[in-house]
């Protein structure tokens, strides 16, 4: 909730708190600012709590969470859910013709074989032979 806020804002919201209401009431304030924190957390848990009675039996582990829309990708689309999801769109195929290893793999060949090829008695240092190499395919 609070991720984004640093140690230097806490040390600068703790004055500004001692300032405003002093020292004495801190700790009652604390108590009040606590004590209506627990419960909106009691009633967001309550309303989640009815709204899963109300979708029925089939929704008992369903998580609000899971209507982010980046969450929903990544479950039910990337990962298959469990449901298949995954499979029916040939994720793994894109994947695998989008992944550039197997023609990285076939120029690194093809370069080997080139060099390979090059006389070794017209590949003195300085010289074209030894400089230039003919990828093109036969």
């Amino acid at each position: 909730m609070f991720s984004d806020v640093g140690p230097m804002e806490l040390v600068t919201l703790a004055v500004l708190a001692v300032l405003l209401f002093g020292p004495d009431r801190l700790p009652e304030i604390i108590q009040n600012v606590a004590g209506f924190l627990r419960k909106v957390r009691e009633l967001s848990e309550s309303a989640k709590e009815e709204i899963r009675s109300e979708l029925g039996p089939g929704f008992k582990d369903f998580e609000f969470e899971d209507l982010h829309p980046k969450t929903f990708v990544r479950k039910h689309v990337l990962d298959g859910g469990g449901n298949g999801l995954g499979d029916g769109f040939g994720l793994d195929e894109v994947r695998s013709a989008l992944d550039p290893r197997a023609e990285l793999a076939q120029v690194a060949e093809a370069v080997r074989e080139a060099a390979d090829e090059v006389p070794q008695d017209d590949a003195t240092p300085g010289s074209a032979a030894a400089t230039h190499v003919d990828l093109r395919k036969p």
